[in-house]
């Protein structure tokens, strides 16, 4: 066949998204994949100038032949040279009376719908495929394509075969149909060798078309060495930990099915760099089986926080947080500080947080000074009022610098001091005037600044609100179904006390729900009540219990408090989420 460019074993359009991905989730196991094996003889090597004088396919399912496809086609312009009737046997009289590509293509369409196409160097034969659909007007379907060239590389290396040609795979893998070059007989002979693949691949754990995707050549044999570690991984939701010879932990993750998710590590669907590095160091696997999904992720965070493990990224700040708060002096500013507030000193302000870094508390100062008037420089009194700072002279710093008196200044910061209290209706009502202010002077440019500030503004603190709703309540007790629409997988049951996850189990059978509960309640971890406005956990912990809570089939058992949710976040046309309004208790 005339080369062409490689193509990537997939369409670049049919890629799969990266991620931490569950084979019972995702994963197509090959024998339930139809296959259209196809071959194409042509004119000449270049798609857009030369056209197809015969097509040959064979599909496959579960590695039985299920069907065929072979025609010749006759070209309505291009002539067969001297050459490719050599190459080929086609001649120019034997294609005199067949159809042409008008009345071929759509039938071929029709015969490979739904199917992955797999093709031998099918840069070549996918690319006239695509030329004659775009000269037709037809549109591609886009299908999975899976190159036998490509596969053949990982699986099959140099010097076990001289190269990897349609006639030498043929040979060595002995094939019932020798390739010919003729449409039909080289299909045949690329399906028995796309089959003989699947067993080298196989061999190495990849059974899924998802996995065979993904296959890169730099590393996945050298990880296919060590699958051995995830032999007696548990099928189980949880935590696992990749740990070296010194068992230091290089790695943690959760997943609802731990061996599959552990063996995705070891073969072809594992294609980040500082994993393969990972792979290579690690020695052992270590798992925590876990009553629930929920319990895993936040055991997840709480490892990882605690250990520090090399190749996390997520998770390993989780206990350096930020505030922001407005100091304790007679003008007092917006300040961002990392020391949590204490029960034993009561500030004079309230404080906005925690947030998961200082970035973005500084972030949400910055906006907060260029829409409210506050001082921002840490002059003295004594010294702004004698000279004023270069902010004042711009009109962004108030108090002293502009001859305001403290009684002043403190009035002027009523609705900001509300805000890091909780209710943002004053504040958003400065907001607003700004915006129409701008707009009436025709500064839209600014009244755009001002409507991206705030909503950027809420976008932060609507999640901060959500937290202290769930900060506040001694304890929460719901359920939400395993598997949503399947009775018969039982549900999750979750103890949540002042947002911290105390306790979880699995019930197989609703009847068992009640002494479930009680026994959680008896055995859950006692919680102490934090400081108002704070948690007793990692941020990151309340986010995931909120998630859950939030998530469609979650039922409420009992609420000992209140539970409040937030009520603004509307405005300027936002749209966040929010809780449906509880009651202090709900029916079991």
């Amino acid at each position: 066949m005339p080369a062409s460019h490689q193509p990537p074993l997939f369409d670049q359009a049919s890629q799969p998204r990266s991620g931490q991905l569950s084979f019972a989730d995702v994963g197509t196991p090959l024998h339930d994949v139809t296959f259209v094996t196809v071959d194409l003889e042509t004119t000449g090597a270049h798609a857009q100038r030369e056209e197809i004088t015969e097509i040959g396919a064979v599909k496959t399912l579960g590695g039985e032949v299920v069907g065929e496809f072979s025609t010749l086609v006759r070209p309505e312009q291009a002539v067969i040279s001297a050459f490719v009737e050599r190459l080929t046997g086609i001649t120019n009289g034997m294609v005199a009376g067949a159809p042409t590509i008008h009345a071929v293509l759509p039938s071929f369409l029709e015969f490979s719908r739904g199917a992955v196409l797999v093709a031998h160097n099918a840069g070549f034969d996918i690319g006239f495929l695509k030329a004659a659909c775009a000269r037709l007007d037809y549109q591609w379907p886009n299908p999975h394509v899976l190159d036998t060239v490509r596969l053949a590389r990982h699986v099959v290396p140099r010097p076990e075969v001289r190269n990897h040609k349609l006639a030498t795979l043929a040979q060595h893998f002995a094939t019932q149909t020798p390739p010919t070059h003729r449409a039909l007989d080289d299909a045949r002979a690329t399906n028995e060798i796309l089959h003989h693949l699947f067993e080298r691949f196989g061999s190495y754990g990849i059974t899924t078309l998802e996995e065979l995707g993904t296959v890169r050549t730099s590393g996945w044999q050298k990880r296919q060495r060590k699958s051995h570690l995830a032999r007696d991984v548990p099928a189980l939701p949880g935590v696992y930990m990749f740990l070296d010879g010194s068992r230091r932990t290089l790695y943690i993750g959760t997943s609802r099915n731990m061996a599959a998710r552990v063996r995705q590590y070891f073969n072809a669907g594992e294609t980040r760099g500082r994993m393969t590095e990972m792979i290579t160091a690690t020695q052992e696997v270590s798992t925590l089986v876990c009553e629930t999904v929920l319990e895993a992720n936040v055991r997840e965070v709480r490892l990882i926080a605690e250990l520090q493990p090399p190749y996390n990224r997520r998770s390993k700040n989780a206990d350096k947080r930020a505030w922001l708060r407005l100091t304790d002096e007679p003008y007092p500013r917006l300040s961002v500080t990392r020391t949590p507030p204490a029960a034993d000193r009561p500030e004079r302000h309230p404080r906005l947080g925690p947030f998961r870094s200082q970035a973005t508390a500084q972030r949400i100062k910055d906006t907060l000074e260029r829409v409210v008037t506050v001082k921002r420089c840490t002059r003295s009194a004594a010294a702004a009022r004698r000279t004023p700072c270069a902010a004042a002279e711009m009109g962004r710093c108030a108090g002293p610098c502009i001859g305001q008196s403290q009684e002043e200044y403190l009035t002027q910061l009523t609705d900001l001091v509300s805000f890091l209290s909780g209710d943002s209706s004053g504040l958003l009502e400065q907001i607003r005037e700004a915006m129409i202010a701008a707009s009436a002077t025709q500064r839209y440019e600014r009244a755009a600044e001002i409507r991206d500030l705030a909503a950027d503004l809420l976008r932060t603190t609507v999640s901060d609100e959500q937290r202290r709703g769930l900060y506040a309540v001694p304890e929460i007790i719901a359920a939400q179904p395993r598997e949503y629409g399947n009775p018969a997988a039982g549900d999750d049951v979750a103890l949540i006390r002042y947002g911290k996850l105390a306790g979880s189990a699995h019930v197989a059978h609703p009847s068992r729900i009640p002494e479930v509960v009680s026994a959680l309640q008896l055995t859950g971890e006692h919680v102490d009540e934090p400081v108002p406005g704070t948690g007793s956990t990692y941020e990151e912990e309340t986010d995931i219990v909120l998630r859950w809570l939030q998530q469609s089939g979650t039922q409420l058992l009992s609420v000992t408090g209140t539970w409040c949710a937030p009520r603004c976040g509307h405005a300027f046309g936002l749209h966040t989420s929010g809780f449906v309004p509880t009651s202090s208790s709900a029916p079991q």
